[in-house]
């Protein structure tokens, strides 16, 4: 398809672009040199944030308008608090990245496990996995072919350019991304009709608030959310943003922008179940959609907005995730005094030779993960469970002037992530005595930071 062979041919271009120009130290390579305008900003979270793209055609396929208040509602939520609470302080702190910080309020071992949690948040398994779909789908290849292919081409222009190359393509996938919508939901709604074809066309359940799932398949969902404000990509953002004011404003034009991006998604997840109520596979709903409802062009359009919202997400996860491993975890097990040094604080080392390896590390795990799970909602939910729970309480408090002592920030991350894991493995992927494991991960690792703090008051007293 036409569309989609000028799409790669400008990430061949970007990929071209940046080798001949590379970062020129680890600030430029880590955090674009903190340099990021509000319209750089705001490109880059909206494209990023919404790589889920086939996953939430699943899901709305499945369980209905329930998607909005499971993939749409917390996740705005949360961006408010994280605007409101934690962006200005984020981008104020001189952090290049999240494990930075829990270096410098909790100390390495910290540091290091929190890094690890986040390296399993941000491996971008889910999303290479639906690279792997929509590429079978349009073109046939086998899923391992697509997965394959699509990750490679997604991590090129980020080995040499850092942020700088995911930025420099987020500008044009987010337009990509609302233009394929723009197309395919006009289109259901001139050949199908309206409100009323759906409610005829839909089983009762789907309208309704839950999918019929009841009401802890929903509430959970809104603690997976929460992962927001550990999420190291937000950080990434605000770290990178001109300023404080960016960094807030930035978000709130974000959450804006994904209300109108759900509202297109979840009226296409609907269709997609009215009009094709038998589909085996739930993850290429809107996919086949597409090639129900939509010409040559207007289809060659919709599957480029397909692919460039996946591959938008895929090339910063896979970016955060190989910064967390080889600057995180390698180089600060090896020289942690090194990233506490004044130059590490001002990006000013040259690039870290274990960050780009560390690509080809992220690849291969996401590549073997995306084919051995084979649902996107499936990985989403397993991963968010454990890291989540974990990492809250001692990310926020380390943005507050709280002082949480190191033996129990230690502690909260252990529990919170160590219960939700051995929840997750007792229930089997799911439920067990009748909770999810988010739930009593969070409490796990609640408990001993509520335990340090009062501790610590105690003693200061």
């Amino acid at each position: 398809m036409t569309s989609v062979l000028v799409y790669t041919a400008f990430l061949l271009y970007a990929v071209a672009r940046l080798w001949r120009a590379p970062a020129r130290d680890e600030a430029d390579y880590v955090v674009a040199g903190r340099r990021l305008t509000l319209p750089a900003f705001v490109a880059t979270m909206v494209a990023t944030w919404y790589g889920g793209i086939l996953g939430v055609g699943e899901y709305t396929w499945r369980y209905g308008v329930s998607n909005w208040l499971v993939f749409g509602v917390p996740y705005y939520l949360w961006a408010l608090v994280f605007a409101a609470g934690l962006a200005g302080r984020a981008r104020t702190s001189g952090a290049l990245t999240l494990p930075d910080l829990l270096h410098r309020r909790y100390g390495r071992p910290v540091a290091l496990l929190g890094a690890l949690l986040l390296l399993v948040t941000t491996v971008p398994a889910a999303y290479v996995l639906m690279l792997g779909v929509l590429a079978r789908l349009a073109f046939g290849w086998p899923l391992w072919a697509g997965v394959v292919l699509g990750t490679l081409l997604s991590v090129g222009y980020v080995f040499r350019g850092g942020l700088r190359g995911v930025v420099l393509t987020d500008r044009v996938q987010v337009v990509l991304m609302f233009a394929g919508f723009l197309v395919l939901v006009p289109a259901c709604v001139a050949r199908y009709g309206g409100w009323t074809f759906l409610r005829a066309h839909l089983p009762a359940a789907h309208l309704s608030w839950d999918g019929g799932l009841g009401w802890q398949a929903v509430l959970v969902w809104y603690v997976i959310a929460a992962a927001t404000l550990v999420d190291p990509a937000f950080h990434q953002r605000c770290y990178a943003a001109r300023s404080p004011a960016v960094a807030r404003r930035g978000l709130l034009w974000s959450v804006l922008l994904w209300v109108v991006f759900d509202f297109l998604t979840t009226t296409a997840g609907l269709y997609a179940r009215a009009v094709l109520p038998d589909l085996a596979d739930p993850v290429a709903a809107f996919p086949r959609l597409g090639g129900a409802v939509l010409g040559p062009l207007a289809l060659g359009i919709f599957l480029t907005g397909l692919l460039a919202t996946i591959m938008s997400t895929v090339d910063s996860n896979a970016f955060v995730a190989a910064v967390t491993w080889g600057r995180d975890i390698v180089q600060r097990w090896r020289d942690p005094q090194a990233l506490l040094s004044g130059a590490a604080a001002r990006g000013e080392r040259p690039v870290p030779a274990a960050i780009p390896a560390a690509l080809a590390v992220v690849g291969l795990l996401s590549v073997g993960l995306a084919l051995a799970a084979r649902s996107v909602v499936t990985l989403w939910h397993h991963l968010g469970s454990v890291s989540a729970p974990a990492l809250l309480p001692v990310v926020v408090l380390a943005h507050t002037r709280r002082r949480l002592p190191p033996g129990w920030a230690l502690a909260s991350l252990l529990g919170g992530g160590g219960t939700a894991l051995a929840w997750l493995a007792l229930g089997h992927g799911g439920p067990w005595l009748g909770w999810e494991p988010a739930f009593p991960g969070l409490l796990a690792g609640l408990l001993p930071a509520l335990a340090g703090l009062w501790r610590e008051r105690r003693e200061s007293t």
